[in-house]
């Protein structure tokens, strides 16, 4: 049996758009550990002298806290928006800003944090949440 030519142009088409790069092995880790992502964007997760430096730099700060939580002592500057209120925040937050988002301990401000993203902002959480915000420096008043 002889082999068969087969003409190019009835090959399988390739498609327009080549499929998206994966993201990297270092990526990949950077997200699970905080890092921030090569493209120079925040990260999920944040430590605070980082955030710290970044809000001084021009940064949003979200505070996601309950109203309570609030009035017992809150970063001077911060836009407090409570997580149950977090559909409220894109109005809030000055665009093109990257958005470092806080709570008490760093739970609250992840689901905060993961909610922005997916709606396009640079946004991390503060690992630690404001404690960690005052041990590394960050006002509270």
């Amino acid at each position: 049996m002889e082999p068969t030519a087969t003409n190019a142009s009835s090959s399988t088409p390739t498609p327009s758009d080549p499929p998206s790069p994966k993201p990297s092995v270092l990526d990949r880790l950077r997200g699970l550990f905080g890092g921030a992502p090569a493209d120079g964007s925040l990260g999920s997760k944040i430590k605070a002298e980082r955030a710290v430096d970044l809000v001084r730099g021009g940064a949003s700060l979200l505070d996601v806290r309950e109203t309570s939580e609030w009035k017992s002592g809150h970063a001077p500057g911060a836009i407090h928006v409570a997580l149950g209120n977090i559909g409220q925040a894109p109005r809030r937050l000055p665009k093109g800003r990257p958005v470092v988002v806080m709570c008490a301990s760093g739970m609250r401000s992840r689901t905060a944090a993961k909610h922005l993203r997916g709606l396009g902002f640079d946004a991390a959480s503060l690992s630690g949440g404001i404690g960690a915000w005052q041990r590394a420096g960050g006002q509270i008043r």
